[in-house]
């Protein structure tokens, strides 16, 4: 579905407001070619060009996992790491 050239949208990582067809769409799946029954997020320009393009299959899984949105940052970031199998720092 194609907008009517003056929609505006939010940036997902800076909280910018832009014009949509200044903007980069973001599918949370990886995916953002198979549009069949999606929603996409957007991002605006330079936050699009600060993004690393590398896979992140699974990554949104592991994300709700540890609680993304719903535990506080301190819980969300240990829980996150040790889903991702990191060393923690100040843990032994």
């Amino acid at each position: 579905m194609l907008g009517s050239g003056d929609e505006s949208v939010s940036c997902i990582a800076c909280g910018a407001s832009v014009p949509r067809e200044d903007a980069r769409e973001y599918d949370k799946h990886g995916d953002r070619w198979d549009r069949d029954g999606k929603r996409f997020e957007h991002l605006c320009k330079p936050c699009f060009r600060d993004l690393a393009k590398q896979p992140r299959r699974g990554l949104e899984a592991t994300l709700e996992a540890a609680g993304a949105g719903r535990v506080d940052d301190a819980e969300f970031v240990a829980r996150f790491l040790d889903a991702a199998g990191e060393e923690q720092p100040g843990r032994e």
